[in-house]
């Protein structure tokens, strides 16, 4: 089996969520993506991503935790990682490293809030602590869009808003052929963009005491650089590297971001 990788579902008190897993380490990495979540699942992925992050499977077993299939209205960046404290106790993982990106790195934060227990070391990447202006625009745009079911412009509207220099036309074409295959049901989505502009751990910040990387992007048009500062201000001794001239999709477009964040894991897992 490729990296071991597998494809999971669980139930937990009548909800149901989709997850896989990779790799073979004895340490336990969860990641958490962002709101792209909410048209497409970790269901039925396990072999590509694993492939993708391949370079974390030797080190960790890693799980990739989709949000819960049916949400209600109103579900917060709360209520997301007070499921995923119930997903860790189901799957018996104690505690785990935790790499959030995006919205993902909101529930990060609320997780690492509410349950430090559950966190040795926390990577946030290009995320915010709080709703700002920038976000209320481009998330505003999409919900928007959303209920005009203009998918089309969704996608190309977040390659615009992700993708610097020569990538950005490589994202325009991915993501508009990515674009064929409509949505039935956009109701997902709305609730993950609602939740981000909800969203505010700023005040709480300070609670975090695990080891914490925060990696921004000079460019980014979707939460903005100012983001990760405020995010390094307010979590005491943690490390910030703001990456210059990229966007959002930095994590996609660096070509050595995944080095950097597999770097300091093993930095923490070394010391601990």
């Amino acid at each position: 089996m490729i990296l071991n990788a597998k494809n999971g579902h669980i139930e937990i008190n009548g909800w149901n969520c989709d997850y896989i897993s990779f790799g073979r380490g004895d340490d336990v990495l969860i990641m958490l993506p962002g709101v792209g979540d909410g048209f497409k699942t970790a269901k039925g992925v396990a072999v590509p991503f694993a492939l993708m992050y391949r370079m974390f499977a030797e080190h960790f077993k890693v799980y990739v935790f989709s949000r819960r299939n049916d949400m209600p209205e109103g579900f917060t960046t709360r209520d997301m990682a007070d499921d995923l404290d119930l997903i860790m106790n189901k799957l018996g993982i104690s505690s785990a490293d935790v790499f959030g990106v995006s919205q993902g790195g909101m529930i990060a934060q609320q997780l690492a809030i509410r349950y430090p227990e559950r966190v040795r070391s926390l990577v946030l990447a290009v995320t915010a602590p709080r709703a700002n202006d920038l976000m209320r625009e481009s998330i505003g745009t999409w919900l928007k869009m959303a209920d005009e079911h203009d998918y089309r412009g969704i996608m190309l509207d977040t390659a615009e808003r992700s993708y610097t220099g020569k990538y950005l036309e490589r994202g325009r074409l991915i993501n508009n052929l990515l674009a064929v295959v409509k949505p039935d049901d956009y109701t997902r989505f709305r609730i993950l963009c609602e939740s981000c502009l909800e969203h505010d751990a700023y005040d709480d910040l300070g609670r975090i005491s695990c080891p914490t990387l925060i990696l921004g992007a000079d460019r980014d048009r979707i939460v903005g650089a100012q983001a990760s500062a405020e995010m390094h201000e307010a979590i005491r001794d943690s490390q910030l590297y703001i990456y210059e001239g990229y966007s959002h999709g930095v994590y996609e477009q660096a070509g050595d971001f995944n080095g950097r964040v597999l770097r300091y894991l093993m930095w923490q897992k070394i010391g601990r």
